[in-house]
């Protein structure tokens, strides 16, 4: 099998004016996949089973401090696992010590009420006044 590859007039081979968007296709896909692979892992959240809630949702700021209480009353600040005795430190340095900022609970439907009442006497107590109970949304029937 030959190919043809043309040549001017003084015996010189000829430029090619056509651009070859083979590679860059190829680097694109490659990408692409890449990106479809790491995004679902990138969302990695601490596992809790939420209550359910029919209230309507509210606006969630940019960037949200999130506690939760895990069904064997462990905390975890964000997605870092917190010790009690660690906990308010732990906030003070999320929250750069803005106690207006506001604190999202979450907690395992399976805690008992008290347990997360303590908890939440222990945010008071720090001065963290602004606390929101987080939730999965439900549909009334």
């Amino acid at each position: 099998m030959s190919a043809r590859i043309p040549r001017d007039d003084e015996g010189e081979f000829a430029e090619a004016h056509e651009i070859n968007v083979t590679p860059f296709i190829d680097v694109m896909l490659v990408l692409l996949i890449i990106f479809m692979v790491a995004a679902p892992l990138a969302t990695v959240d601490v596992p809790v089973n939420l209550p359910g809630s029919e209230a309507s949702p509210a606006q969630r700021p940019d960037r949200p401090v999130f506690l939760t209480l895990q069904a064997d009353l462990s905390l975890a600040l964000g997605e870092a696992p917190v010790t009690r005795e660690e906990l308010v430190t732990a906030l003070d340095a999320a929250t750069r010590n803005d106690h207006e900022e506001p604190i999202f609970l979450r907690a395992d439907k399976t805690v008992d009420y008290g347990d997360l009442m303590a908890l939440m006497d222990v945010l008071r107590a720090a001065g963290y006044l602004k606390v929101a109970l987080v939730g999965l949304e439900q549909t009334p029937p």
